[in-house]
C-alpha cells in the first residue's frame, strides 16, 4: 500500500474530528482488514482457526488437491 492521501477535518477547538480518504484507498484498506467478507466467509475463517488450534489436520485440503 502506498501513502494514503487524506484530508483531516478538525473541530472548533482544532482537534482532529474526521479523516477523509479516497475511495480506492478505502477499498484497499477494507480488503486488507476483511471488511469486505460476508458472514459465511467470516464463519468459515473462524472455523478454520478453531480447527488449526485443535490440530485437526483432516479439516484441511492439500494445496495440490485444489
Amino acid at each position: 500500500m502506498n501513502a494514503i492521501s487524506k484530508k483531516l477535518v478538525v473541530d472548533e477547538q482544532g482537534r482532529p474530528y474526521e479523516v477523509i480518504i479516497g475511495w480506492e484507498d478505502f477499498q484497499e484498506i477494507s480488503e486488507v482488514l476483511g471488511w469486505d467478507l460476508d458472514d459465511a466467509a467470516v464463519r468459515d475463517l473462524r472455523q478454520a482457526r478453531e480447527d488449526r488450534e485443535r490440530g485437526l489436520e483432516g479439516a484441511y485440503v492439500d494445496l495440490d488437491a485444489l
